[in-house]
C-alpha cells in the first residue's frame, strides 16, 4: 500500500487572515483619520496613502521572505541583532523627537522607527541562540547566558519607548520558557524582572505619574486622551455608530488613528465589530501556535513562537491601554493604527512565519 503524498504548502489560514486584517485596517484608517488629514494636511487621504504606500512594500517584502527558506536568515541574525542595538543608539543621539518622545531615525525623506526592526531582529537572534543551547536549557547558567544579549537591546529601546521594550523582553521570556525543561526558575526571573521594573519605573518621575493618571484619569489634564478614549467604547453600545460617524475622531480624541484607534472602531462598529477584530487576532495567534508545534524543527517552532508572543502582547497591550485597564503607554494595534514602519516589519515577519508554514510536510 502506497504512502499518502506529501507536499509543501503555506498556511493559508494565516495568509487570508493577514490579508483581511491588512484591508480593514486600512478601512478604518481611512475612517479615523480623515477629519485630522484634511485638518492638519488639507488632504483626507493623507495618512492613508502613507499607510498605503508602507504596506504594498510590506506586502512586497512579506512574499518575498516566504519564498526563501527561513534557514537562510540563520547566518545573518546576529547582524540583525547588531543593526538593531547600532539603530537603537542612533536613535538616543540624532533621533528625531515627536509629542515629546525620541523613537524616529531620518534617513532623507525616510522616517522609520529602529524599535520596529528590533522586534523582528531579537524573535530571528533567540531563535538563532536558542536552537544552538538548546541542550543546555535545563541550566540556570544557560538561561542567564541566553537573556543577557536581550538586556542592552531591552535598555536602549526603554529608554524612549517603555512599552516596546515590554514586548522584547516578553518575547525573549517566552522563547526561553518554550525551550526550557525546568519552569522553577522562572519564579527567579520572574522575580527579578518585577525588580527590575520597580527601578525603571521609579527612575523617572513622569512614569510614575503615569501610573496616578491610569488610576484617576479625571484628575489630571494628561488625563484628557484615555477619559475620550472611554467616551467613544462607551457611546459605540452593541453595534456602534455606523462606520465613519465617530464623533470623538473630530479633534476630541488627540491622535486617535494612532494608538487609541481601537476606541474610534468601539465607537463606529460597536462591540459587535470590535469582537470581530478581536476574533481575527485570535486565529492569527491560534496559526502560530498551529505552525509552532508543527514545525520540522526548533529553529522554526521558535520563529513561530516569537511571533505568535509578539502578537499576542502587543494586542493585549494596546486594548488594556485603550481600556484603561493599564497605564497609558504609546503601542499600536497590529496592522491597523497608523505606523508605517510598524505594518512593514509586521508584514515581513509573516512572511518569515510563512515560510516555516511552507516547510511543514502535509498529507494530500
Amino acid at each position: 500500500m502506497e504512502r499518502p503524498a506529501k507536499k509543501k504548502r503555506y498556511d493559508y489560514t494565516l495568509l487570508i487572515v493577514v490579508l483581511l486584517l491588512v484591508i480593514i485596517g486600512l478601512v478604518l484608517l481611512y475612517s479615523t483619520s480623515a477629519y485630522n488629514g484634511r485638518v492638519k494636511f488639507h488632504d483626507s487621504f493623507y495618512y492613508l496613502k502613507k499607510q498605503g504606500f508602507a504596506t504594498a512594500l510590506g506586502m512586497a517584502g512579506m512574499l518575498i521572505v516566504a519564498n526563501i527558506d527561513y534557514h537562510k536568515w540563520a547566518p545573518l541574525a546576529k547582524l540583525g541583532y547588531l543593526t538593531a542595538i547600532l539603530l537603537s543608539v542612533a536613535v538616543m543621539f540624532i533621533g528625531d523627537e515627536y509629542n515629546g518622545s525620541k523613537r524616529w531615525l531620518s534617513l532623507g525623506p525616510i522616517s522609520f522607527q529602529p524599535s520596529e526592526f528590533a522586534k523582528v531582529a531579537i524573535i530571528l537572534f533567540l531563535a538563532c541562540l536558542v536552537t544552538k543551547n538548546v541542550k543546555q536549557m535545563g541550566k540556570f547558567r544557560t538561561l542567564v547566558k541566553v537573556m543577557i544579549p536581550v538586556l542592552p537591546i531591552v535598555a536602549l529601546v526603554g529608554a524612549s519607548n517603555l512599552s516596546t521594550a515590554i514586548i522584547i523582553m516578553g518575547i525573549a521570556v517566552v522563547l526561553i520558557f518554550v525551550a526550557s525543561p525546568k519552569y522553577a526558575q522562572f519564579l527567579w526571573m520572574g522575580g527579578a524582572g518585577i525588580g527590575f521594573m520597580g527601578i525603571f519605573l521609579a527612575l523617572e518621575s513622569y512614569r510614575l505619574e503615569r501610573l496616578a493618571i491610569w488610576r484617576n484619569p479625571e484628575q489630571y489634564e494628561k488625563g484628557y486622551q484615555t477619559l475620550q478614549g472611554l467616551y467613544a467604547i462607551g457611546s459605540g453600545g452593541l453595534f456602534g455608530r455606523g462606520l465613519g460617524e465617530s464623533v470623538q475622531k473630530l479633534g476630541f480624541l488627540p491622535e486617535a488613528q494612532n494608538d487609541m484607534i481601537f476606541s474610534i472602531i468601539c465607537e463606529e462598529l460597536g462591540l459587535v465589530g470590535a469582537s470581530l477584530i478581536i476574533l481575527l487576532f485570535l486565529i492569527l495567534i491560534w496559526r502560530f501556535f498551529v505552525i509552532a508545534t508543527h514545525a520540522k524543527d526548533l529553529l522554526g517552532a521558535l520563529i513561530a513562537a516569537g511571533a505568535m508572543a509578539h502578537m499576542m502582547i502587543q494586542v493585549i497591550l494596546n486594548i488594556a491601554v485603550v481600556t484603561n485597564s493599564i497605564p497609558n503607554t504609546g503601542i499600536t494595534l497590529p496592522f491597523i493604527s497608523y505606523g508605517g514602519t510598524s505594518v512593514m516589519f509586521l508584514l515581513l515577519e509573516m512572511g518569515l512565519v510563512l515560510s516555516v508554514s511552507n516547510s511543514i510536510e502535509k498529507s494530500e
